[in-house]
């Protein structure tokens, strides 16, 4: 169900592109995105950090896609979306205790600190990279491309970095004693 109420937003954004065009799709996102945060509250009487934050990000960048109406700023968006993204990761290396990565997943997994920071810087990079490969995408392709693109590379990049991300982190991975269990099993002969 939660992997449903996540994605709910983004499947009606792409249904509402393909049957009404983009700025329709943005007003879809924006109030299924309100919608979303709802909802979760009624059922759970919390808000999701991620929900709020997709939420705010379409009420800003979605609304000024409404009122401009401008397709280059529609195109641009994810790149400046991604770039802030990626100066905010690296700046919280340098503002409070915790970067964000390890303030996002240090419940579920304990690692040093100095890996906490490549982690991060990790994150950082993916993001400012994305952003270049969407403009690349942008000038290079048409608009339906670019929207294919939107979707599927940029969730098909976030995926494969993720499961780079998670092989990496494997290492670190403690048994039930505490040990670090060793990621290849050489056996003994």
């Amino acid at each position: 169900m939660k992997f449903l109420t996540d994605f709910f937003p983004i499947v009606l954004f792409f249904t509402a592109y393909y049957l009404y065009g983009i700025y329709v799709a943005t007003a879809v996102a924006i109030a299924a995105s309100i919608f979303q945060v709802i909802f979760v509250w009624v059922r759970t009487r919390k808000f999701e950090t991620m929900h709020l934050v997709t939420m705010g990000i379409l009420i800003v960048f979605g609304g000024a896609t409404l009122i401009l109406q401008d397709e280059m700023f529609i195109k641009w968006k994810p790149s400046v979306i991604n770039w802030l993204f990626g100066v905010v990761f690296f700046a919280s290396q340098f503002i409070g205790e915790k970067t964000i990565i390890e303030r996002m997943m240090s419940q579920a997994i304990d690692i040093p600190a100095p890996i906490w920071i490549k982690l991060n810087t990790a994150w950082s990079l993916f993001f400012i990279s994305v952003g270049f490969v969407n403009l690349y995408v942008v000038y290079n392709y048409d608009t339906d491309t670019w929207v294919n693109f939107k979707l599927f590379g940029m969730l098909g990049l976030t995926f494969t970095f993720v499961i780079l991300q998670s092989l990496y982190l494997a290492k670190y991975i403690k048994d039930d004693d505490g040990n670090i269990k060793p990621v290849d099993s050489d056996v003994d002969n």
